[in-house]
């Protein structure tokens, strides 16, 4: 067989990180780790290929080689599957379709000749012995949440890791809250199903072969959902690793908030070479998080809660949500406030939506106000239900937000307090990248000559080399993902 494993492209958004991507001439934040899972779970003998169409094109030849495409997505990349789907249609070719996107609503997809929806340790393992036999089904669904103890490493072969921004890991799936909105249980359950700690180091060993000396994101939902183990078992054992091979990695990932109430899992994470990690913080409105039962998000003061993580060397960038029934008119300003006050430089504020099957769709669903489905497009101002408040109102309080955190001057104060303020861990050597260099110098062009707003970028240049050049490269870095979101803003809000 020749399977050519296809990933739709993400269209402009603040998620996709497009113009800064463009400093380190980088095409894409991350690879596909859903089809390089796959890839790995497939037959060896069978040829492999993958097209990522956010860093290369789809090509007739590629799919005239194939004997299937397999195809995964997310709902923002809706419309490039389809295009694919069309494509594959017109030149007969088989297709297996799975993810997110595929999982939420099958039914909207005609051209696909097979679905595996849910994990594809219990759907793929059933395909492929149906497939031998000569009698695949059209359709396959997981009933189960499996466990991921077997779960092999990634086909990282398939993929120029020259392309991409930083390469990816999972440790587990699931997590343990119900917030109304998230169709993550959905999707994965509500229990924390992790990976054994060997294979944790197995797969950091994995793209150590490869020769990746950079970022890693652990794509978990939810990081912290089984601390225990976190604690005693894996962290120790990262610890020990990047110890032995001098800190070759990076590490962010996403947690809730109660990481701050555990001092000694902040403690490892920052120990184990994690420097970000993204918490959904939603709203600083305690009826909204009562509302979309963000329970674990109450009852703290959670300006403290982010400066504790920060203090720990943990930079937060934070989720933020407006359009809940219980957002106030003054949401607006207290969202703005909120975050110039945490310094959250990264702050993604999206409209609320509801994804099929969360509580929220269900909810709405009786109400009689569901619109149709998400485009997962956080800057396509798009809702899928009537919100209790003036959509009209709604979105220029939204806009209000957006430009009252991306706008040079609240944007570049911020920067600079964090990063006053930010403790640097000292990991061995400091590793050298030669798109390091070429960021730099794009920045001092494209943000220091070109930019009309050239005088704030300097303002932070300088003062970081002289006063505080151990965060020098982080400002850097700030000053060119600030020139992404006023770019997206200006484009599309």
């Amino acid at each position: 067989m020749n399977i050519l494993m296809v990933y739709p492209k993400y269209p402009d958004t603040f998620w996709s990180f497009k113009y800064a991507l463009r400093f380190l001439s980088k095409k894409a934040l991350h690879p596909p780790l859903g089809l390089l899972t796959v890839a790995a779970m497939l037959p060896g003998s069978w040829e492999k290929k993958l097209v990522d169409m956010n860093v290369s094109g789809l090509q007739d030849k590629d799919l005239d080689w194939a004997d299937y495409v397999f195809i995964s997505a997310m709902s923002v990349q809706q419309d490039s599957a389809n295009e694919v789907l069309a494509r594959c249609r017109e030149a007969g070719v088989k297709v297996v379709a799975g993810g997110p996107l595929f999982t939420a609503g099958h039914e909207d997809f005609e051209p696909v000749d097979h679905f595996l929806l849910g994990e594809a340790e219990v759907t793929l393992p059933r395909f492929l012995a149906d497939l031998e036999n000569g009698r695949p089904e059209h359709l396959y669904r997981a009933e189960s949440f499996p466990a991921i103890d077997g779960t092999p490493i990634p086909l990282w072969e398939l993929v120029n890791m020259k392309r991409y921004l930083s390469m990816t890991i999972q440790y587990s799936r699931g997590c343990p809250f119900n917030c109304e909105f998230c169709d993550i249980t959905v999707l994965y359950g509500r229990t924390s199903r992790t990976k054994a700690v060997e294979q944790v180091v197995a797969e950091l060993e994995a793209l150590h072969r490869q020769g990746w000396r950079d970022g890693v994101l652990f794509v978990d939902d939810n990081f912290i959902g089984n601390k225990k183990k976190l604690k005693t078992v894996v962290l120790p054992a990262i610890i020990e690793w990047m110890k032995k091979k001098k800190y070759p990695f990076a590490f962010s990932t996403e947690a809730s908030i109660n990481l701050a109430d555990d001092e000694e899992l902040m403690e490892l994470m920052a120990r184990a070479g994690f420097d970000s990690v993204f918490v959904g913080i939603e709203s600083p409105n305690d009826d909204s998080l009562t509302e979309c039962n963000k329970y674990h998000n109450k009852n703290r003061n959670l300006e403290d809660s982010v400066k504790k993580i920060q203090s720990y060397g943990l930079q937060v960038h934070g989720g933020f949500i407006v359009g809940f029934d219980n957002d106030p008119p003054s949401i607006f300003e207290r969202q703005i406030e909120f975050i110039q006050n945490t310094k959250i430089i990264t702050a993604m504020v999206g409209l609320l939506n509801a994804p099929r099957g969360t509580q929220l769709y269900q909810r709405l669903k009786l109400e009689g106000r569901l619109l149709g489905d998400i485009t997962g497009n956080n800057t396509d101002l798009s809702m899928n239900f009537i919100p209790k408040m003036n959509y009209d109102a709604l979105i220029e309080g939204y806009k209000k937000i957006i430009n009252g955190i991306y706008s040079p001057r609240p944007y570049y104060a911020r920067v600079k307090t964090f990063l006053q303020e930010y403790t640097v861990w000292e990991r061995g050597s400091y590793r050298f990248h030669y798109h390091y260099l070429k960021a730099l110098i794009q920045s001092i062009i494209l943000l220091g000559l070109k930019d009309r707003n050239r005088i704030y970028y300097w303002k932070l240049f300088f003062w970081a080399l002289f006063r505080r050049p151990s965060v020098f490269p982080l400002a850097i870095t700030y000053a060119i993902c600030g020139f992404h979101f006023r770019k997206v803003f200006e484009h599309h809000l």
